[in-house]
């Protein structure tokens, strides 16, 4: 018996995608508040998301004037890691800045 092969087991292609189903994706938000600065924000987008300075600065700049931007579209458990890497960040150096996630 080889799941790999549905042809072996007389399955189609299409019991094989039924199967390997592709993980939930979310996207991470930034909340925009009025005490963490904006340096700190693209520094967090940098270390954390992997931005570019100039990306970071525009994500920044979209938090700053709609209330919150996004950093990316992660499966949950990548998700969850990068907001805590973004809260631990953020007491440590004394901010209050909050990320949060929504399905993609």
């Amino acid at each position: 018996m080889n799941p790999i092969s549905p042809e072996i087991e007389g399955g189609t292609d299409e019991d094989v995608q039924e199967i390997v189903k592709e993980p939930s994706m979310f996207r991470v938000l930034i909340l925009n508040d009025d005490y963490t600065t904006m340096e700190f924000v693209v520094d967090v987008l940098i270390q954390v998301f992997n931005k570019s300075f100039e990306v970071a600065t525009a994500i920044m700049l979209n938090v700053h004037r709609k209330g919150a931007g996004t950093c990316g579209v992660y499966p949950l458990e990548i998700a969850e890691t990068k907001i805590e890497a973004v809260h631990s960040l953020a007491r440590e150096s004394g901010f209050p800045l909050r990320c949060t996630l929504e399905e993609a």
